[in-house]
């Protein structure tokens, strides 16, 4: 397969800096409920990137949960690979992708673990087989195959049929406080916009990027 001449026009949108909002969380909104609307399959998932120990950059797909002035929420096992390399380096990046509007946002910022109270609202709010999937699965280590999760599962399906699982202690959120954002927008000829928000004396300093 010829990888090289598979391409496409971008031309459905532009973005300029006089377009955007002044606050990178409102044109954020504005984004997200245009996808939502759009009926994008999976709008509200965002690529995380975390680094390791020695620097290696590695990325997965998470959903993002909650949002408010203080950031962007998803939860995990605190004990993952991606729980510890933010226990070594709080520093992440998110990104979004919406191939049917030619859009990207990326972001740029600290995770912070969120509180047990509130981390508790969100377990308690998902069905109870999420729930026992949080608590049996070691998420990221190495396992015998999927009967011994499988097994595992049933067993604590039938343990809990008549109480509530307990949430795990390595179960939680992470908020990330964004530092920057970036908003992408596809346009013809490779000629892309790109508008960023950078943290600048407590409000944010909107740029254009060349493509």
């Amino acid at each position: 397969m010829n990888l090289s001449v598979l391409r496409r026009e971008y031309c459905r949108m532009s973005l300029s800096k006089q377009d955007v909002n002044p606050d990178p969380f409102l044109q954020f909104h504005l984004w997200l409920n245009q996808a939502l609307e759009a009926e994008i399959e999976d709008a509200s998932a965002m690529a995380l990137s975390t680094v390791s120990p020695s620097g290696f950059p590695s990325g997965r797909m998470v959903l993002l949960k909650e949002l408010d002035e203080k950031g962007f929420v998803f939860f995990t096992s605190y004990t993952s690979r991606k729980g510890q390399e933010i226990m070594g380096n709080d520093q992440v990046s998110l990104l979004f992708y919406w191939k049917e509007l030619e859009r990207q946002v990326r972001i740029c910022g600290i995770a912070q673990r969120m509180s047990r109270e509130e981390s508790a609202a969100y377990f308690y709010s998902r069905p109870i087989e999420s729930q026992i999937s949080a608590l049996i699965s070691p998420q990221s280590d190495a396992i015998e195959d999927r009967i011994w999760l499988s097994k595992r599962w049933d067993e604590a399906k039938h343990n809990y049929v008549n109480e509530t699982p307990p949430m795990p202690e390595n179960w939680g959120g992470y908020r990330v406080a964004p530092t920057e954002f970036e908003f992408f927008q596809g346009r013809e000829h490779r000629l892309h916009d790109r508008i960023h928000y950078g943290q600048m004396h407590g409000g944010w300093l909107i740029e254009r990027l060349a493509p």
